[in-house]
Formats: C-alpha cells, structure tokens, sequence
C-alpha cells in the first residue's frame, strides 16, 4: 500500500535547525511527503532522536519545499489532477496564514509567511509558479483557484524586494531568489488567465530586477561576491529559474557575459570527474543540494553550454541514487531559442582575481589556492588554503559547513583549524583578504599580511612535469610558533624519514603521493593526530598533521604526485638559497625557488 501523502499545516521555520546537537549531522528527513514529523523524533546517524520546536519548524520547511518540488514533477508527467488539488490546498493554507503572526523567526531574519524567513518563501514560491506555467502549457481550464495564490506571492516577493533594497541589499542572494519568486508567480498567473507575460520591466529589467542584481553581484570575473559554490552556484540557479521562456539571444549582452563567467566558473573548479570544491559556506556533501546541481546544469546548457558541466551532473546523479526525482530530465525547451555558443575548457591554470582563487589541473591533480576576500558572512578563515582533488577522490577538500543553527560545528568549521592553511602561535587567522603576486601558465604565487599582526605568508604552488610543488614560506617578525596544515578527506598514512622529511600517502578511488621537507637547519616537528572529517559528519575521524617550527623564518616545502603520474619522483631536497630539487626515477631533475 502506498505512504499516506498529506500537505503539513504548520508555518515552517528555519531548515538550519534540522541538525543533531550532539553530533553536527543533518537529522534524517524521513517521508517528507507525508506531512507529518517523525514520530518519537528526528532521526540523527549516531541513534539520537531530536524532538523539540526548531527541529519540528525546520522539517516542515524540508517538508513544503519537498511538496513544491514535487509539484513541479506531477505537473511535468501530466498526472493534473493530483498537481492541481493539492495548488489549491495550498491557496487556501497560505491565505489562512495571512493573519498570523511571525513572532517566532529570528530577528535578523527578513521575514516570510508560510515560512519564518522570505528567502525560504521565495524559493518554494519559485517551485509552485513553475508548476502552474507548465500545467497553463497543458490547459487552463482549472488554474482560477489557483490564481490568489500567486498574485498573493508576487506581492510578497515585491514587498521584500522593497525591504531589502531599501537597506541597500541589492547584491544580496536573497535578491536573486526575491526576483525569480517574482517571475514565477506572475509568469504563472499570466498563464493560468491566458495572457501575455507583462512582468518583465518589474522583474528582470528594472532597477531592482534580476539583470541589475546580476551586474553588482557577480565581479569581473565570474564569481557571485561571497565567494562561496554553494552561494555561486544558488543564485545561478535563481537567474536560470528566472529566465524560462526568454530567448537567449534577448538577454543584454552585459547580462549574458556574467550568466557566462558564472558558468565558467563551476566549469573551472570542480574536478574532471564532478567534484565541486564547498568552497566557504556550504553542505560538502547533501541529497537535496545534488538536485539542486542537477537542475542548475540542466538550465546551463540549454543557455551557455559547459562540456566541463556534464560531469557534475552525472557524480551528482551517483550521489542521489534511488533520491532522485528526475525532475532535471523534465526540463528540455526551457528558453524560447536555441542555447548560445559553447564555453571553452577551462587550461591547466585559472586565476579568480576578485574572488581570490586559483585553480590548478594537471597529471591527475586538482589543486586550489584560497587567497581572496573573507567573503562577509560566509567567509572561513582559511587564508592560502590548498585543496587538493584527484578526478573523483577529495584528498585535502575544503571541508564545508555543517547546518547554521549548530554554533558550536559552524565556528570550528569555519575556523583556520579546520583547513589546509598556516597558523601562528596556535591562534586563529583574522578575516582577511591576501593578494595575488603573479600567475602564468603553470605557477601562481599569493601572500597574506593581515592574517596575524608582524606576519607575512606566501604561497607559490606550481605545476611540474608530473607533479605539483608547493612552496609555503612564512615570515613573522620575532621568533613564533609557525605552522603549516594538512588536512585530508581521506585515510592517510605518514611516515616520517631519517633525514627529518616526511612522507604521505593518500587515498581513496586514486592514490596521492607527498613528499614534505623545510628550511634546512629548522627544527620542525610533523604531529600527527586524530580530528574531524569534512562537515556532512563531524564525527568522521581523519588524521590531521601539522608541521611546526619555532622560527622567525620557515619555508614548508611540498611535493605531491598521482599514482597513475609519471616518471615518479624519488627525492625532495630544499637547500639554503630557497631552491628545491626534484629527482625523478628516469634521472631528471627540475628546480623550483620560493618566493618570498
């Protein structure tokens, strides 16, 4: 017998809150379409039920947006009958919440109705307007009930763009999503009544529209301000969302060039096998963001094609298994033109100027550098962070954000602990931004001065034959304790030489290799201990190392090479003059100098 599916009546709350307080995971969903929370509490991996207001106002924020995506789905496989009815139990829910009060959301929450904030308002609104366009493709005949609904949301989403707007927030996410609930709720009531779409001055091209939202949200070259994927990749999506049924070819060229470089930027961080990089603020691993990607590429590439894209959606599609909906596959026809021309690869080196990132590919290795701006709210302290990828494996990711309403996990996650950065006298990086020294088409070099009072860091991170070197030099003006991180995704093994070098391996679907020495005279110690893996299960433990030394001076020199890469390396040497050696099997040799 099928699961009894019911609507919730309840106002959602703050879907941050669904987060287990003992053990930093996400709480298990259960049947979201059953409109009821789970009984005894929400399940946490580790055996925990949790069950008090948050928690409940968080899964029913799970719950309705379930329910409107899963709208979105009847109405594409034409199963109407169901789609429309429960529109209609929709309308009349949320015109019973008009009266109520919003005591209950927090106070820097812009605030909502069927939900506590306007942005989880505008996002499930975004999902019944796209329903109701394409029920409207098929008839129109039984969408009048249905109209209230959506020229209450359109007026929602006007009155909170106002708000926003008002406090100067024009870049803001919220703003993107404020649009495309705007575009969407009138699209639909246009469609449902039969008449020509007339929002588009309101919505897309007016002073507060999605196009001028765009054009100060997004920098030159291509990355959304926060400088986050996951905030990236969410209002990308918005802007896609918003633009159904526009012909490529009318969108202003300003506009299309940022829907462009926004593209271009996920094509150049994620890995040749789908990795996208949790770069700040972020889940690092979570179902419903998979589809969240899956639709996001669908869009794209009917827009600004991205071959690079194809292979996100299909590790996001592995991640989903049975959880996926198909809804991505439902999309087709999206524009009212054809797409516009394809995007190019990105080459072995990509610098993010504005953003502060630099990625690097080459024999087996995906490496980025984190040299930017903080990032305002979604910033980590994480300065000249490496993360290192294979195509499919997160040898040293950045480890993501854990649920915000958890403080304690999101401090530690957003800490310089939690990243493969540098540290001194054990304390934590100030918010900060580095710069960029130099870039060409094999090395990039960045520093960072404000991180620590008197301290100056540089990284130089190149690309060999079959290798990558990294040259971390830190300069303090008296004598501190200076460190240097590494912090793996994966199980890993280190093994510390006779001569005072290290060596690492590092594993999972393909095998990294690292050879790790410093100044010569230095005394550095490499300590090994237990510590929290990335942020979808702090509980996950991964060794973690620090190298340290008590200096006024230290270069942290670095090696690291793909199994399937060749011919291998067999020695690192770092000699006075700043100047490392790299031996190879087949007798060669290549030099490199720090930088500082």
């Amino acid at each position: 017998m099928a699961a009894l599916r019911r609507i919730a009546r309840e106002r959602g709350g703050w879907w941050h809150a669904y987060v287990c307080p003992a053990h930093g995971v996400e709480l298990d969903h259960g049947d979201l379409l059953a409109g009821v929370f789970p009984e005894g509490g929400a399940r946490c991996a580790y055996g925990c039920r949790v069950d008090d207001e948050a928690v409940r106002g968080a899964w029913l924020v799970l719950s309705h947006q379930a329910w409107a995506r899963h709208l979105r789905v009847l109405a594409h496989r034409k199963e109407r009958a169901e789609c429309v009815s429960r529109l209609v139990e929709y309308a009349g829910l949320y015109a019973e919440l008009a009266t109520e009060r919003h005591g209950e959301a927090q106070t820097w929450m812009l605030r909502g109705r069927l939900f506590h904030q306007a942005l989880t308002d505008a996002i499930w609104a975004v999902n019944v307007g796209h329903t109701v366009i394409t029920l409207a493709e098929q008839s129109t005949e039984d969408l009048a009930p249905v109209l209230p609904l959506l020229d209450a949301l359109e007026r929602a989403a006007l009155d909170a763009r106002d708000v926003l707007t008002g406090q100067g927030h024009l870049a803001s996410n919220y703003t993107a999503w404020l649009n495309a609930a705007g575009v969407a709720a009138s699209r639909g009531a246009a469609a449902a009544r039969g008449r020509e779409w007339e929002g588009a001055e309101q919505w897309l091209e007016g002073e507060h529209g999605l196009y001028a939202h765009l054009r100060v949200a997004v920098a030159d070259d291509g990355w959304e301000w926060e400088g986050s994927t996951y905030y990236h990749g969410f209002v990308l999506r918005a802007a896609l969302l918003a633009l159904r049924g526009t012909d490529p070819a009318s969108v202003p060229s300003d506009v299309v060039g940022v829907l462009a470089g926004m593209t271009d930027v996920l094509a150049a961080v994620a890995t040749p096998g789908g990795i996208l990089p949790a770069l700040h603020d972020g889940p690092y691993l979570r179902g419903p963001l998979a589809l969240e990607w899956l639709e996001l590429v669908a869009l794209a590439q009917q827009l600004v094609p991205s071959p690079a894209l194809e292979a996100v959606a299909g590790r996001a599609r592995s991640e989903l298994g049975a959880q996926d909906d198909g809804l991505d596959r439902e999309l087709g026809g999206w524009f009212a033109g054809p797409p516009l021309p394809e995007r190019p690869a990105p080459g072995p080196v990509t610098v993010f100027p504005a953003a502060g990132y630099a990625v690097l590919h080459h024999a087996g290795i995906h490496a980025l550098l984190d040299f930017g701006p903080h990032g305002g709210s979604h910033g980590h302290r994480d300065k000249l962070s490496l993360y290192l990828y294979g195509d499919t494996t997160p040898w040293q990711p950045d480890p993501g954000q854990v649920p915000y309403a958890h403080a304690e996990f999101r401090d530690l996650y957003a800490s310089t602990e939690a990243h493969p950065a540098f540290r001194v006298n054990g304390a934590e990086q100030a918010e900060c931004t580095g710069r960029l020294l130099g870039s060409d088409g094999s090395s990039v070099t960045a520093e960072v001065t404000t991180a620590y009072e008197g301290v100056r860091a540089v990284r130089r991170v190149v690309l060999g034959d079959s290798y990558l070197v990294d040259l971390l030099t830190v300069r303090a003006e008296d004598e501190r304790r200076l460190t240097a991180q590494l912090r793996p995704g994966v199980a890993l093994d280190v093994q510390l030489q006779a001569s005072g070098e290290v060596r690492t391996t590092w594993y999972g679907d393909e095998t990294l290799h690292g050879w790790h020495t410093h100044t010569p005279g230095a005394t550095v110690r490499p300590v090994s201990r237990p510590g929290p893996g990335p942020a979808d299960d702090p509980q996950r433990v991964r060794t973690r190392v620090d190298f340290t030394a008590q200096s006024d001076r230290v270069v942290f020199a670095s090696v690291y090479q793909a199994a399937s890469a060749g011919p291998a390396v067999t020695d690192v040497r770092l000699d006075g003059d700043g100047v490392l050696t790299v031996s190879l099997t087949d007798g060669g040799t290549a030099r490199f100098r720090t930088e500082d």
